[in-house]
């Protein structure tokens, strides 16, 4: 079914009013700064209005991409057909066990570094190993997102998603199958480095060329939807606690550049670091038009300043090939691929 973006608007727009956009820049909405536009852009407030979101795209067939705050997606010059959707949830709650414990829900789109502010005044630790982490807690249960010899993953209890996995199979109006709600313990979320079940299908293979070639995607992508998760949480004396995130954020601002970029680009290999591999392979500092492989940490690639997915593309390229030539390893990415890329220059295939 070809997707028919006039129809799809007119629906949207009387809801969501200015959070419904066609044509929307995907460039505004990922910090490499890189992308072309989204056919319709949707920014959803509510667990409401996703579920709703996800149940409409299932019985009309319109493709639906869901996102975080774009801090580890890498979008295509030619931009993604269909429908883009921001999840901008951002509530929690804590409930006080009364023995200086308490679990903490909270919506998927929480801001990370909001939220580490906020519970350290209140002395609640748990999440302060995370100030340089920028994204938001669904996100970085994707990724099992951490940091300081810390992850997300150590306090966290259970995730919420919205299952659309029979809807992304779907290609007819005979075969819809309705999106549920379901609840995932930690022991089934398979947690690793950098890893969670969320993220199994989304593994990047690179082709004889050395071309990254993204996963095929369903109807909706992904087609599990974190909500809401629930994290544990301690007390702990908020000086303390702000000393810690202060030090961290100082951390941050040493070892990372300022410049646009996507965090750590690859992830690091078993007993190394990506970095490390980078640097040594000569690549440091590289520029390909206008990004380059930053000369503060080899493992980020920056926007110089108008910047294209293609440009990005060129450095993971040779970065992979050098290192692989150099010292027989192959990097995987950690950053993804969204939006309708060609064989290694983010144009239509």
């Amino acid at each position: 079914m070809t997707f028919d973006l006039e129809a799809a608007y007119a629906e949207l727009q009387p809801h969501f009013q200015g959070r419904a956009r066609r044509s929307e820049p995907l460039a505004r909405h990922g910090t490499f700064g890189v992308g072309g536009p989204a056919d319709l852009w949707v920014t959803l407030k509510t667990a409401d209005e996703l579920i709703r979101l996800v149940h409409l795209c299932a019985e009309r067939l319109w493709p639906l991409l869901l996102v975080g705050n774009g801090t580890n997606i890498l979008y295509a010059d030619a931009g993604e057909r269909g429908i883009v959707a921001r999840i901008a949830l951002d509530k929690y709650s804590i409930e006080d066990h009364g023995d200086g414990t308490a679990l903490m829900i909270a919506e998927a789109g929480v801001s990370w570094p909001r939220l580490l502010n906020e519970l350290a005044e209140q002395g609640w630790g748990g999440l302060e190993f995370g100030p340089g982490i920028p994204g938001t807690l669904g996100g970085g249960v994707i990724s099992n997102a951490g940091a300081h010899n810390s992850e997300l993953g150590s306090v966290l209890e259970w995730v919420e998603v919205m299952d659309a996995r029979g809807s992304s199979l779907a290609h007819n109006e005979n075969e819809v199958s309705v999106p549920v709600l379901r609840r995932y313990m930690h022991s089934e979320i398979d947690l690793g480095y950098r890893q969670s079940r969320f993220r199994a299908g989304r593994h990047i293979a690179f082709d004889a060329q050395g071309y990254p070639i993204k996963p095929p995607r369903g109807l909706i992508e992904p087609a599990e939807i974190i909500v809401q998760l629930a994290v544990r949480l301690h007390r702990d004396d908020p000086q303390k606690l702000k000393a810690i995130i202060e030090e961290y954020k100082q951390h941050r601002k040493r070892t990372q550049p300022p410049q646009q970029s996507a965090g750590s680009v690859f992830k690091n290999p078993p007993g190394d670091f990506a970095g490390r591999l980078i640097e040594q392979a000569g690549m440091k500092g590289m520029i390909h038009g206008k990004a380059q492989i930053s000369q503060r940490h080899a493992n980020f690639i920056v926007n110089l300043g108008g910047a294209s997915a293609a440009d990005v593309v060129a450095l993971i390229i040779e970065a992979r090939k050098r290192v692989h030539a150099q010292f027989g390893v192959d990097l995987e990415l950690e950053v993804e691929l969204r939006g309708e890329w060609g064989t290694g220059t983010g144009t239509p295939s």
